[in-house]
């Protein structure tokens, strides 16, 4: 039972710093490349008329965002597990491509976007945010 608690915990966990790094790069991602000019993100339904105004560049934060998300999340969330840390960091990989693409059903956004944001953006990141953890603490379990 405490060793459930204990993944319950590094999954929860994880989940929470990779939703505040991912918070944290979309709140500041219009200060480093502005939104283009007629185009408004304050609710899902005004950024899904304006979408269409975005090009290449307004897809980088999101994409960052997620990656980086992912990322920071397998890795806190490997540091925390007492073992089966890569099943825990693909955990919250998982946990955010299941947001993501609900994200995609609900925003019509390049297909392109789509398509490189969830095969790259998630799972390869926890696993690398796993690696980044276990190279740093030099244990591979």
């Amino acid at each position: 039972m405490k060793q459930v608690l204990h993944y319950f915990l590094a999954v929860f966990t994880g989940v929470v710093f990779g939703s505040l790094a991912n918070m944290l790069i979309i709140s500041v991602s219009t200060m480093v490349i502005p939104l283009p000019n007629g185009a408004d993100n304050s609710s899902l339904e005004s950024l899904e008329k304006t979408i269409h105004l975005f090009q290449f560049q307004h897809f980088i934060m999101p994409f960052l965002a997620h990656a980086l998300g992912s990322l920071i999340g397998g890795a806190v969330a490997a540091w925390i597990a007492p073992n089966h840390k890569l099943l825990v960091a693909l955990t919250i990989g998982v946990f955010f491509m299941i947001g993501g693409t609900m994200m995609v059903i609900q925003l019509p956004s390049p297909i392109g976007f789509n398509v490189v944001d969830l095969s790259l953006a998630y799972i390869p990141m926890a696993f690398f945010g796993y690696n980044f953890f276990c190279k740093f603490n030099k244990i591979y379990i």
